[in-house]
């Protein structure tokens, strides 16, 4: 296999000048890759070597932020035994599965956009798309799984039946079940994975004009993207008017008692409501930012609605990848108890004080149960 090459900016400049022929994107990849790229990159110039160098930047310092962020949510919270409750097993396997999405994808894409194409061969091609989509769908229906979790303690209160540690890990299996056997279809007919865009990265085929093909990302996308989408803003949306209620009894009890709050000085500054509004808002946006612009990009490619360029599918496609910086964020650090430990362990890398739990995501679901149980 050889991987020399003219130098790029000349070729790229020749391409932009209408020099030589027609220089494609394409052109640059390997003969035995050939079969797996779809005849719509052959109309597109080679990329302005430039992006190759600022993409490749990008997933590499991404890859260090999560699988960092992702390695320190693992440590604290399975090193730590008052973390180790079975809603936070599956804060733990959230980190896990964006751990191993960015550990696996960053470093053969910043391979890839050094040499400014897909140098690792068919075989890792079909690997790189099936465990991104993997990972992908593990990290989503874990998010699924915790807002339920939230959902059950906080709408339904001393009703709701609490996990047990059994049960979040028989949770987590099915989860993994589930991801692979949707995502290894492309590995036996339906549907398959191919690079795309600049051709430094490989994902599903949603180019190909086949409806036995277009199909698989339909339905993938229904239980993969709409049906998590949708069950997390149903569960958030109960648990902010479950809150709300409860601030509207803790503030007449107040009342009743002649005195301004139930709560602290600290506490009463900024509502349970205002809180969970603000956990519940980041939660759905940061959804919706990182996956929805690939599903565009699927759904344009399957309905034929309009030109899917090299340099935008490549973004859409890291915009997904970089989920897997958020979630140790908002899942991990945002958790009192979590930034207590870290605090303790790695007390250079807190910003803010750890006894602040005003921000609290995590463990949201514990500190409303406490306030029902206490004023039952």
């Amino acid at each position: 296999m050889s991987l020399t090459y003219e130098p790029s900016f000349s070729a790229y400049s020749r391409a932009s000048q209408g020099g030589f022929g027609n220089i494609t994107v394409v052109d640059k990849v390997l003969p035995e890759m050939l079969h797996l790229v779809d005849p719509h990159w052959y109309q597109f110039p080679p990329l302005n070597p430039l992006w190759h160098g600022i993409l490749g930047l990008v997933i590499g310092v991404l890859g260090v932020v999560s699988v960092t962020g992702n390695g320190m949510v693992i440590y604290i919270f399975s090193s730590t035994k008052s973390l180790r409750t079975p809603s936070n097993l599956l804060v733990v396997n959230l980190a896990f599965s964006d751990f191993l999405m960015m550990l696996c994808m960053s470093p053969a894409m910043v391979i890839n956009c050094f040499y400014e194409t897909w140098v690792l061969g068919p075989l890792m091609c079909e690997l790189y798309g099936m465990c991104g989509s993997l990972f992908g769908c593990v990290s989503i229906w874990t998010m699924t799984l915790i807002a339920l979790d939230r959902y059950n303690v906080i709408v339904k209160g001393l009703s709701a039946k609490p996990m047990t540690n059994k049960g979040a890990i028989l949770k987590i299996l099915a989860v993994w079940v589930f991801s692979i056997i949707w995502t290894i279809f492309p590995m036996f007919g339906w549907n398959r994975y191919v690079p795309e865009g600049n051709m430094t990265a490989c994902g599903t085929d949603y180019l190909n004009k086949d409806w036995v093909s277009r199909s698989y990302i339909l339905i993938y996308s229904v239980w993969v993207y709409f049906t998590p989408l949708l069950t997390i803003i149903y569960s958030y949306w109960f648990i902010v008017q479950a809150v709300a209620a409860h601030e509207k009894q803790m503030k007449e009890q107040a009342k009743k008692m002649n005195v301004a709050s139930l709560r602290s000085a600290d506490q009463s500054n900024t509502s349970a409501e205002c809180k969970l509004a603000k956990v519940a808002l980041m939660t759905i946006s940061l959804w919706f930012f990182a996956w929805t612009p690939y599903l565009v990009t699927n759904f344009t490619g399957i309905f034929e609605g309009g030109s899917i360029s090299p340099l935008a599918t490549i973004w859409c496609s890291l915009f997904a990848k970089a989920n897997a910086v958020y979630n140790p964020i908002v899942y991990g650090i945002s958790h009192p108890k979590y930034r207590a430990v870290l605090t303790k362990k790695f007390p250079s890398l807190v910003c803010a004080n750890a006894e602040d739990d005003s921000g609290s995501v995590a463990s949201g679901a514990t500190t409303v149960s406490e306030e029902k149980t206490s004023t039952a």
